[in-house]
């Protein structure tokens, strides 16, 4: 199983899609406070539909507090649009952590320091970034078919 982590989500409908996209891929949820929204935000519900029971998601007030729980923190992958390395180029495992900033900013510089892998989506050059949820999804997708391709 996949670990999706959302490092201070600020938008509800990326969240709800991405939240109905782990349930679709049998994939954890693990996101990071403080939130753009409150969990029980309509707009969240309504991205996720009536999947949102069915998610198998667990919330943390910081970042140490989730840190605190990675039992491999080699396994853990950042996503980052100042990566040089490709996603595509990733050797995923069953277990691992994909971990996504916040839709504004990404994610800061003192946490992509804390941990050593950083992966890119290849784009073209005419955008800046792919929507949170979409890249969730190309990431996801790699993955579950490198890891089912190993079975």
């Amino acid at each position: 199983m996949l670990n999706i982590v959302l490092v201070e989500p600020e938008i509800p409908n990326n969240t709800g899609n991405i939240g109905r996209l782990c349930v679709g891929t049998e994939s954890r949820l693990h996101l990071i406070h403080p939130f753009g929204f409150v969990i029980n935000d309509k707009n969240l519900k309504r991205s996720g539909l009536d999947y949102w029971v069915h998610l198998d998601v667990t919330e943390y007030q910081n970042v140490e507090e989730w840190i605190a729980q990675i039992p491999d923190q080699s396994r853990v992958f950042l996503m980052s649009s100042h990566s040089d390395k490709s996603y595509l180029e990733n050797e995923f495992q069953d277990g691992d952590w994909l971990v996504f900033g916040k839709e504004s900013v990404g994610l800061s510089a003192a946490f992509m320091a804390r941990f050593e892998n950083h992966l890119t989506i290849p784009m073209s050059p005419l955008i800046r970034s792919f929507n949170i949820a979409n890249s969730v999804a190309f990431v996801v997708g790699e993955a579950k078919r490198q890891i089912s391709s190993k079975k």
